[in-house]
């Protein structure tokens, strides 16, 4: 049992050390294109404006909500082998 403690434990400490670097680094690429996309069109107003209203767009998008995954998919795929190992 106490094994399973630390699993969890660790376990999740590095997964968060994970999501966060995604999202950094998810969150900084897109700011990079937009940046980007600023630049080559020659939009006019404020360059600060627009990737801020860029970056609140990213906050709800698809992308944003997948790294959610970095959690999900491990921890299902440990409970499926313990399970597998255990009962069958």
């Amino acid at each position: 049992m106490l094994a399973l403690l630390r699993l969890v434990i660790f376990g999740f400490i590095i997964l968060t050390v994970i999501y966060f670097g995604i999202s950094i680094y998810s969150r900084s690429a897109r700011r990079r294109k937009l940046l980007k996309e600023w630049q080559d069109t020659g939009r006019p107003g404020d360059k600060d404006a627009y990737i801020e209203t860029g970056l609140a767009q990213y906050e709800h998008s698809l992308r944003r909500r997948l790294i959610w995954l970095v959690y999900i998919v491990p921890v299902t795929v440990i409970v499926l082998i313990i399970y597998l190992m255990n009962f069958m």
